[in-house]
Formats: C-alpha cells, structure tokens, sequence
C-alpha cells in the first residue's frame, strides 16, 4: 500500500473515534492533516498521539454545520498546505434509538443537520478546492454505515441520514468525473469500543437483543488506507467491511 508522503487530507471529527483512528493511520502513513470537529482540546490531543511534526497536523475546530465556518476551514487548509488531496468526511452526531412516534424533531434535525448537512458542506467546499487547484482533482471519502443500505429497529432518523450520505456520495461521484475528483463511501459495521467497554446488546429485527461480533479499529483503517492510497483515475466506490457473523444482509 503506497504511503500519503506529500499528500494533504481533512478528516472530520478527527478528536475521537472512528475519526481519530483514521486520522492516527494516515499521519503515520506520510499524509498531512487538517483536523476538524467541535473540540479543539480532543482534536490537538490527536495531533499528540500522532507524534507528528507541527507543520505536519493542524487543529482547526470546526461546526462542520455552520457554512462559514466551513469555508473558514478550508481557507486555512489552502493557507497552510497550499492544496487538498483528500477529505474524510466522518463526523456525524447519534441520537438515542426511539420507535418512529417518539422521535424528536430535535434529534431529527440535529442528526440531518451534522451528517447529512455537514457532509454536504464539506464536500462542497473541497469539491471547489479540488476543481481550482494545479494538479487539479481530489479524493472524497465519506463514512457511511450499514445503515445507509439497510436499516436497524427504532433508528429511523439514523438511517435517513446514512441514506442521504449514500446519495451524497453517488451526486459527488457523478459530478466529479470531469475534474479528476472521485468519491467512495466506506461503511462500517461493528467495530470493538476502543476504551475496553463490553460491545452492547443491539435489537435485532425480531424485536429480541443480542451483542453481535466485533472487528478491532486496524481493520477499518486498513479499508480506509486501502481507498486513500488509489492512484488518481482508480476509486473504490463502496467498502464495507463488518465482522463475518454480524446481522447485515437481511439484518437478521
């Protein structure tokens, strides 16, 4: 797998999770960073545990719902690094789980605001980057789910969004092609709590609980290096990678 040396990428909700795992695998992998999310404590301590060099990551604490502070975002990507070779669009926001008349219109419209607005807004603005900068052209990676695909009990506002960023990912495909900018979505299944807490039983499609298989965070960063380190003109369009014994196909 080619390294990202030279390279430069955003990565979304980069102070934790799924989004400071894959920000830690690209930066040891040669790529430089901007990191964006809410907390700009959470984002440098990414940086730390990088251990790469300053001029190397930057924290950039972002409301990737916000448009201006968006456009901010970028600015500083371009003021810093000079162009953007990739973003990961990761950040998104979880609502408690809730049978379809008891969802909230505020947990609604917060989980379309962050995921499916957020996404939308970054990309544009990356999309604008990529089409104006020499060499030009780009890679959009955007975290999708199982969900996106089919869909979990009492999760209707979760799945909305993960269909959304589906249709994101396919509009961004399509109106790339003439500027070199591909985008791919990786969805994620069942990956072990990071901090060592017990996986939690998740409702099956029978109504019934079950704690469903894991697989450890290296196995979503080595699908998410795989989709960086494409060579311009090659994109992995979809990649789902879940644990073998996971309910997906069928959800049941």
């Amino acid at each position: 797998m080619s390294g990202g040396h030279g390279r430069i990428g955003v990565v979304t909700g980069g102070g934790g999770g799924l989004g400071r795992a894959a920000a830690l695998a690209l930066l040891d992998q040669g790529w430089s960073l901007a990191l964006a999310g809410r907390r700009k404590q959470a984002l440098e301590e990414t940086a730390a545990l990088s251990g790469a060099a300053a001029d190397r990551v930057i924290a950039v604490p972002t409301d990737i719902g916000d448009p201006d502070q968006v456009a901010a975002l970028f600015r500083t990507v371009g003021d810093h690094f000079g162009r953007l070779d990739l973003l990961f669009n990761n950040a998104g926001a979880a609502v408690p789980r809730r049978p379809v008349p008891d969802v909230g219109l505020d947990d609604w419209n917060r989980i379309i605001a962050t995921t499916v607005t957020g996404t939308f807004l970054c990309s544009q603005e990356a999309f604008r980057m990529m089409r104006d900068q020499s060499p030009q052209g780009g890679r959009i990676i955007n975290n999708g789910a199982p969900s996106a695909h089919a869909p979990r009990p009492h999760a209707i506002a979760y799945t909305t969004a993960k269909h959304a960023v589906l249709g994101i990912t396919r509009g961004l495909s399509l109106d790339g092609r003439p500027y070199d900018i591909a985008c791919g979505q990786i969805d994620v299944g069942n990956v072990t709590p990071v901090d060592g807490s017990p996986q939690p039983p998740s409702m099956q499609g029978d109504g019934t609980t079950a704690v469903e298989a894991t697989i450890p965070v290296e196995r979503f960063t080595d699908a998410l290096l795989l989709m960086a380190s494409m060579p311009p003109g090659t994109n992995v369009q979809s990649l789902t990678v879940l644990p073998t014994t996971m309910p997906y196909i069928g959800r049941g």
